[in-house]
Parts: C-alpha cells; sequence; structure tokens
C-alpha cells in the first residue's frame, strides 16, 4: 500500500525539529550548515529559519569566521532562556536540586536536609522541598520554571506518573509533585531513581553504546533498570527491576510483600556492604559502602572485593538469565568505586553461572546518575512541546 505524503504543515513541522535537534547537538550554525547537514533546499532553509526566529526559538548568536569577501555569515542557535528547568534528587532525609536552561547549562545547584527529625510533619518537610526549590531558581535568576523532574525511590504508576503510596516512604515523597506544580505553575515530571539513572548512562555514561542493558543500581537500597531495544521496560505496575524482593541463597529469610529484607537487599544493599567491609576490618568509622569499596580498590583487598562481587553477580546472573540484555551497568556510588576491579570479578562469576555471555560494566556517573536523568527528562519533555516531537524515536 502507497504512503500518503505529508501534508505540507507536517513536513513543515519535520523539518523544524529535525533543525532544532542539528542545532542542539551541533551547536550554533550558518544557514548554508543547515542546509548541508538537512539535504534542505536553500529556499526550505531560509523559510525555516525565518519559522524558528519569529517562533523565539532561535536567534542570531554572532557570526561565521570563515574569511572571504562581503558580510560573513550569520550564526543562529536556540534561544537557551526560552524556557527554564529544574530537576531534583529526592532522597529518604534530603534533596538536591539543579536550575539550568533549555540547552542544560547550569545556573544554579543546591543540597539540603529535609525534615529535621522524626517529629516533623509531612507539611513542613513539603514546604522545606519547595522552598528549596525556588530559593535554587532565584539564585539562577530565574523567574519561573518551565519543567521540573524529579528523580525518587519507589515505583511509578505507569498509568498515572504518580509515586505508588508505599510505607517505606516518607510521606512527603508523594505530596511533593503536587505541591511543586501549585506552587510553581510547571509541569512535574516523576520518576523512578533507578531508571533515570540508566536514561543518563545511556545517553551519556557508561551504556551509550548500548540500546539493550540493565542497570543494577547499588546504593542504599538495590534496583534495577532493563532497557530494550531503546525503550524503558515499567512493568504492569512499574515494578520492574525492583530486584531488592528477589528471594536469593545466602540469606536468613525471605523477602515479603512489605520488605525486602531476605532478598538481594539483603545481600548487596549499602548496610549489607558496609557490614562485610567490617568483617573484613577495611571499614572505617562514618565511611561509606562506595567509601569501604574504594579503599579496597586502592589498597588491593581483593578477598573483599571477591566477596562483594559474590553477592553481586547473584542479581546480574538472575537478570542475564531472563533477560539475556547482553550488558549490565553497575550504578550509583558502589558502581562507581568498585570501577573495572569490581565489574570484571562480577563478569567472571556471571559467566560461571549462565551461559548467556553478558558483559558487566561499571557505571561512570554514580550517585549523579539520578540528577542528570532527572534533567535529562526534563529537558527532553520541555523540548517537545516547543520543539515539537522528535522524529525517529
Amino acid at each position: 500500500m502507497p504512503v500518503s505524503p505529508a501534508s505540507p504543515s507536517t513536513a513543515r513541522a519535520i523539518n523544524d525539529r529535525l533543525a532544532l535537534g542539528l542545532l542542539q547537538s551541533e551547536g550554533p550554525l550558518t544557514a548554508n550548515q543547515l542546509k548541508q547537514l538537512t539535504g534542505l533546499s536553500r529556499p526550505s532553509v531560509a523559510d525555516l529559519v525565518e519559522r524558528l526566529q519569529d517562533s523565539g526559538l532561535i536567534t542570531v548568536v554572532g557570526e561565521a569566521g570563515a574569511q572571504r569577501r562581503g558580510p560573513n555569515a550569520r550564526l543562529y542557535g536556540i534561544v537557551a532562556d526560552r524556557a527554564h528547568l529544574a530537576a531534583l534528587d529526592v532522597r529518604t532525609e534530603s534533596v538536591s536540586v539543579v536550575v539550568t536552561d533549555l540547552l542544560g547549562a547550569v545556573l544554579a545547584e543546591a543540597s539540603a536536609p529535609i525534615g529535621g527529625g522524626t517529629g516533623t510533619g509531612t507539611d513542613t518537610a513539603v514546604e522545606q522541598a519547595v522552598a528549596l526549590v525556588e530559593r535554587t531558581a532565584a539564585e539562577g535568576g530565574v523567574q519561573r520554571l518551565h519543567t521540573v523532574g524529579i528523580g525518587a525511590p519507589g515505583l511509578i504508576d505507569p498509568a498515572t506518573g504518580d509515586l505508588h503510596d508505599t510505607s517505606s516512604l516518607p510521606a512527603w515523597h508523594r505530596r511533593l509533585a503536587g505541591a511543586l506544580h501549585e506552587r510553581l505553575g510547571a509541569r512535574v515530571l516523576v520518576e523512578n531513581e533507578t531508571n533515570l539513572a540508566a536514561r543518563a548512562e545511556r545517553r551519556d555514561g557508561a551504556a551509550h553504546d548500548r540500546d539493550t542493558f540493565v542497570l543494577l543500581w547499588l546504593g542504599d537500597g538495590v534496583g534495577a533498570a532493563v532497557v530494550l531495544d531503546g525503550v524503558l521496560r515499567r512493568g504492569a505496575s512499574g515494578g520492574t527491576g525492583e530486584i531488592g524482593f528477589l528471594p536469593v541463597p545466602g540469606t536468613s529469610t525471605l523477602p515479603s510483600a512489605t520488605g525486602c529484607e531476605g532478598g538481594f537487599h539483603s545481600l548487596a544493599c549499602a548496610a549489607a556492604l558496609r557490614e562485610l567491609g567490617a568483617e573484613h576490618g577495611i571499614l572505617e568509622p562514618g565511611g561509606s559502602a562506595a567509601d569501604v569499596v574504594r579503599r579496597a580498590v586502592e589498597t588491593g583487598e581483593y578477598a573483599f572485593l571477591d566477596a562483594v562481587a559474590d553477592r553481586v553477580a547473584v542479581g546480574a546472573a538472575a537478570m542475564a538469565a531472563i533477560l539475556d540484555p547482553g550488558c549490565v551497568v553497575l550504578g550509583g556510588e558502589v558502581g562507581r568505586a568498585g570501577g573495572t576491579e569490581l565489574a570484571a570479578r562480577v563478569t567472571d562469576r556471571v559467566a560461571a553461572m549462565s551461559p548467556l555471555r553478558t558483559e558487566v560494566r561499571a557505571g561512570t556517573l554514580g550517585g549523579a546518575a539520578v540528577l542528570r536523568g532527572a534533567l535529562l527528562a526534563a529537558r527532553d519533555a520541555a523540548q517537545d512541546e516547543l520543539f515539537g516531537p522528535r522524529t525517529g524515536h
């Protein structure tokens, strides 16, 4: 069946989005450069440049430096302050926030504890978090935020985008998105922290060359994000990757519907790895799990690294057996701290447990991946609204 040609308006929208994508990825370009990169005719490029200027999306940002007679060609660039964004990494007792322009240039950032104690009410905690975002935006000279991306622990309902009500999370987590939207008038997106970390590692980190992979998050809790053929898989209830609940050997009990103690969480969470470090005599007072792993790498405490790899490989092998992703990225600060030393050990153990060839890589972004992923989500959503939907995705 023949494909109907696109209408003129659709063709213009596609061309405009193509040009905007090039201006974002390549930086400012001349009309002639746009012509070469898009393959469009000179009149078509002239029309789209005029349209995008009239809409306030691009402007002249300088002149090309080519040495030739006559005036230099104008350089066109995206208007970065057309919209401003915020990204939040929400932890149990703290929030980190970054405010950027439409292209992702950081204007201000801050972190602060939220709650201040067990007696702090939900309303107070929500107010503290919202006020932190407002202060950070003001410090960046931003009067209005267009889109806010939030990374949080817990399940995200795939139908509503809301954070599930679970007893293990503070109540203020679930109320924060609504409060930010009401107070700031911004579009607010909420996503699971591990999914955002996978997004960041794929865009800027260890999985940049992979369309199919699993990110195994190693932090205070454990989790996994599944990307198959370039698509993040969420599951029927948003629970894909809740590997902390996976029943595993080596624990004294089984997980339950209300808690993951006894599951993979009990083997590989931060508290478990700190306890393992104490058993090996390398845990310093106040040290985190990442500190212990980093020290083991630096000092050659290979017995400890072997023990960590034994535990992590149980979860990695389970994901490999079910999904055959070909690549598992060890995310979070522990994955980054272990680096290639830990990743190589996990690779060997997975190979011994599974016939499916699986490369294990160390994440490169560490804990910063959540905030980076939240910013990418906010930026993509804002650009899709302002520029129009992307083609070929």
